[in-house]
């Protein structure tokens, strides 16, 4: 299984928006908030998390 971004660096990220952490969708190239309520999906360029509330989208 390919990792998107460091195991290490993903244990201290969180959701700009809501706080919650964040799980990786390597298929989907994005990290996405734990938080149902909030739910945001940030997309990883080049190996590198794009945590912009305004480059997120709403996870399905």
């Amino acid at each position: 299984m390919s990792t998107l971004i460091e195991p290490s660096l993903l244990e201290i990220l969180v959701c700009p928006n809501c706080h919650a952490p964040l799980r990786e969708e390597a298929e989907a190239g994005e990290l996405v908030c734990t938080d149902a309520a909030c739910g945001l999906a940030y997309p990883v360029r080049d190996h590198i998390p794009v945590l912009l509330i305004d480059e997120a989208r709403k996870a399905a």
